[in-house]
């Protein structure tokens, strides 16, 4: 029996999947297949993108395959540099080739939408399935039951009609089992070994009254993994050449495992965070990347002294250049009222503090230990044109506190059935000129000036991938969580990883050049780059080609001193 997992990707609150992140989901379903019998070599793995650039090949492997599922579902908008999830032209194309049985699922079970501010349709309303079954909650747990009585091991069972299949959410103990088992198709994935697994250590939310847009609620109460089940994971993948961890799949890696205090929010478990990293450190001591993703600011401000507990565990054992992404949405208090928001802007400012207090110190990678993040929802029930104020206006307070901020995410509402503000986010269309405007105004008189205090011109970042050419440019990444964009001006070698010197700063990327510079075979795009180097200064480096060695070019260039830091000769 041959199984086909197509990944399309996906973007959730609390979970990303786009290139180069590898998502818990084709990981999960590869678990869950290899427990019902179903060999490594029985089990491919293609991303969309992959089968886009090969399609005979990839039409092949589906036409053949006996079970072929889909992995999609962008709950949240958002742009990606080298990847595209996939259409609804390509679901239904595949589906219409597939001879075997074809299943969907992932976050498109709450609704299918491409374009950030319109309301998702219904899934099944959206897409021509051509007898596809859509796996209405857990698509791991879906596949799994897919296969009639309860062989388990080396002989597959029988696939039986989906119809008879009951529709359920998986159990931690069953990820527990699944995950370890899938490991092995990071090795399938095309940017292995440089793609980030994706760790999930709980789902669901556990607030009695939801915000008005996400989509976690659905997936129920809080349920943590264990701990152990969490770096067993970490380990198997390991062991099939994993080196970059992001723990992103939570609402909020500071309530992982947390009490209930009888507050607003749980009362996070320090203990336990630790016990989290020191074991998955253990398990993997050569990693390259540990990061996190997703904190609620409301948890740092209520529990200060726990969180920066688990600050402290988290720069212990993590990477540098890690992001504490803070769900904010709003500094409106008429918009945190109506859509049952978290924090005040008062609390998110308190703990954008405490994140600063422990994480602003540069690490070995050239950035900051760790620093918060802070995203904006706009079209949200209540939103006026002050609204937009009021957040430009919090924005540049932190900003003239001297406080550090990584990334400022600005999106309207995509709009979910079953979330309070479906069908009412008449917001999004009515202050569409606005939020642009505001958008441009954000990125100009915040972003920038932010960006040039986390990464000063003569910055030095290790380990940038370089991943496309554009033009006679290489854009390229650090990997890792809300990683920056580079722009260098020469033509680098792709997917190969070169240190960078940070020489210029647009609204959310920057510009660099190789580190350290070989000056004598450096193009002069590349010499007229250097920190501080005018025009004039740069062709006349570039007439005095070659230097025979240092003291050469000390004496033949006036303020040469200043440039040794950045070049070799």
């Amino acid at each position: 029996m041959k199984a086909l997992i197509i990944d399309g990707y996906v973007d959730e609150p609390a979970c990303l999947g786009v290139p180069p992140y590898l998502s818990p989901y084709p990981r999960y379903i590869a678990g869950a297949l290899r427990e019902r019998g179903l060999s490594e070599n029985d089990i491919h793995y293609l991303t969309i993108d992959t089968l886009r650039e090969n399609p005979p090949g990839a039409g092949e492997l589906t036409g053949k395959a006996d079970i072929v599922i889909i992995i999609a579902g962008m709950t949240v908008p958002g742009k990606y540099l080298r990847a595209s999830p996939i259409t609804l032209r390509e679901i239904e194309t595949i589906f219409r080739v597939s001879h075997g049985l074809k299943v969907i699922g992932g976050p498109i079970r709450l609704g299918f939408s491409g374009e950030g501010g319109r309301a998702a349709k219904d899934a099944e309303d959206g897409i021509n399935f051509s007898d596809a079954v859509l796996a209405r909650m857990d698509l791991e747990a879906f596949v799994y039951d897919l296969f009639k009585d309860d062989i388990i091991g080396s002989t597959p069972a029988r696939l039986q009609n989906p119809e008879t299949v009951e529709h359920r959410f998986r159990t931690t103990a069953e990820i527990g089992r699944w995950g370890p088992r899938g490991a092995f198709l990071i090795r399938q994935h095309p940017d292995y070994p440089y793609c980030m697994c994706e760790l999930e250590t709980y789902r669901g939310c556990g607030r009695q009254v939801h915000c008005s847009f996400c989509t976690e609620p659905f997936y129920g109460a809080s349920d943590y993994r264990l701990i152990e089940d969490v770096i067993l994971e970490v380990s198997t993948l390991y062991s099939y050449g994993a080196r970059y961890f992001r723990i992103g799949r939570q609402p909020d890696l500071f309530s992982y495992h947390g009490k209930d205090a009888g507050g607003p929010v749980p009362k996070p478990d320090p203990d336990a965070i630790e016990r989290l990293y020191r074991g998955i450190r253990n398990s993997a001591p050569e990693l390259s990347v540990l990061h996190m993703d997703n904190a609620n600011p409301i948890t740092l401000a209520t529990y200060p002294e726990e969180s920066e507990q688990i600050l402290k565990t988290i720069i212990k054992y993590h990477t540098a250049g890690d992001v504490a992404a803070f769900g904010m949405e709003s500094a409106d208090r008429a918009v945190i009222e109506a859509n049952s928001l978290k924090a005040t802007p008062e609390e998110v400012f308190e703990a954008i503090k405490l994140v600063n207090r422990r994480g602003a110190v540069r690490g070995a990678n050239g950035l900051p230990e760790i620093l918060p993040g802070i995203n904006f929802v706009h079209g949200l029930m209540g939103e006026t044109k002050k609204t937009f104020q009021l957040n430009y206006d919090f924005l540049n307070e932190v900003l003239d506190s001297g406080l550090l901020l990584r990334r400022i995410n600005i999106r309207q509402v995509m709009a979910f059935p079953g979330t309070p503000i479906y069908g009412k986010d008449e917001a999004a269309r009515k202050h569409k000129k606005l939020f642009l405007d505001y958008k441009v105004r954000v990125r100009k008189n915040i972003d920038l000036p932010m960006l040039r205090r986390v990464v000063p011109e003569g910055t030095i970042l290790r380990d940038v991938m370089c991943e496309i050419h554009e033009k006679e440019i290489t854009f390229g990444r650090q990997l890792g969580s809300y990683p920056l964009l580079v722009g260098i001006p020469a033509f680098l070698p792709l997917r190969k990883a070169t240190d960078v010197t940070v020489t210029g700063h647009g609204m959310r990327s920057i510009t660099g050049i190789p580190y350290p510079l070989y000056i004598n075979t450096a193009s002069h795009n590349l010499i007229r780059e250097l920190p501080g180097l005018g025009r004039k200064s740069a062709d006349s480096i570039v007439a005095g080609i070659p230097y025979t060695d240092r003291e050469d070019f000390l004496r033949r260039v006036s303020d040469g001193n200043k440039l040794l830091r950045f070049i070799e000769i």
